[in-house]
């Protein structure tokens, strides 16, 4: 159950914190919130393209590169969760209007983009989640296995489903599949382009939790939100690590200072 006290920062694109207009958060694809109070440490980043069902374009890849750049190093953030802006949608996968416009060789050069994206989001070094309320197809589902928990809704549908429009999955996601079901249920997924709910895909492993859905369509999120709460005392930066330690060996409270 979510704290009630728990302090709420308003969205902003990252790159322009502190500084940003509304009418600027409200443009960028990719925004950023830390929460403040009992929930320092937790920081979201809320995909936003709605027009496009948070579809994986030049901008929206290039934002979200660039916010994970920054926010590698900011030491406060402890655990990053990924959430959605559009209602009944986690990532539609990769733009195939975008991809249309590209020649061969830039579409080549996007691939690489998005598992460098992929890759990014791997190898973070705080805890990331996945909050999935909703659609989570092709790269999208890619980009939440590249995190290291996925929370959905029980009524989430996630796919690889490139193989049904001739393609390959190509944003390096799959790679950690195996980890989650096991070599042969992976390939079965990936070469028939299965559609899961999020209760299929609690049963097979591929999600940690699968929650009933809200009338907010939220549901995964606030899940989700607990769990980082449940993280968050356990992943401390090094110095108040040493200092827990101590605290332990000597018997007495801890004096942590948030380094």
């Amino acid at each position: 159950m979510l704290r009630v006290l728990c302090l709420l920062r308003p969205w902003r694109p990252l790159w322009a914190r502190g500084c940003a207009s509304d009418g600027a958060a409200a443009a960028s694809e990719i925004q950023v919130r830390a929460l403040a109070g009992p929930d320092q440490g937790i920081t979201e980043i809320l995909m936003n393209r709605p027009r496009a069902r948070n579809a994986l374009g030049n901008v929206f890849v290039s934002e979200l590169l660039e916010t994970l750049a920054q926010l590698r190093e900011d030491r406060q953030v402890r655990v990053l969760l990924f959430r959605s802006g559009v209602k009944g949608v986690f990532c539609a996968g990769a733009d195939l209007k975008e991809r249309e416009q590209m020649s061969e060789a830039e579409v080549g050069v996007f691939v690489q983009r998005l598992r460098g994206l992929m890759n990014d989001i791997a190898a973070f070094p705080a805890p990331t989640i996945a909050a999935m309320d909703g659609f989570a197809l092709g790269g999208g589902l890619e980009l939440a296995l590249a995190c290291d928990l996925r929370v959905a809704a029980s009524s989430a549908i996630m796919g690889l489903i490139e193989t049904t429009r001739g393609l390959l999955p190509g944003a390096g996601g799959t790679q950690r599949l195996p980890r989650c079901l096991g070599v042969a249920l992976a390939k079965e997924l990936i070469f028939t382009g299965r559609r899961l709910s999020g209760t299929e895909a609690h049963a097979l492993g591929l999600v940690n939790h699968a929650v009933a859905q809200n009338e907010e369509g939220d549901a995964a999120y606030h899940r989700a939100r607990a769990l980082a709460q449940e993280i968050l005392p356990q992943n401390i930066p090094t110095r108040d690590r040493l200092e827990g330690m101590a605290a332990f060996r000597e018997k007495r409270p801890p004096t942590f200072v948030g380094e």
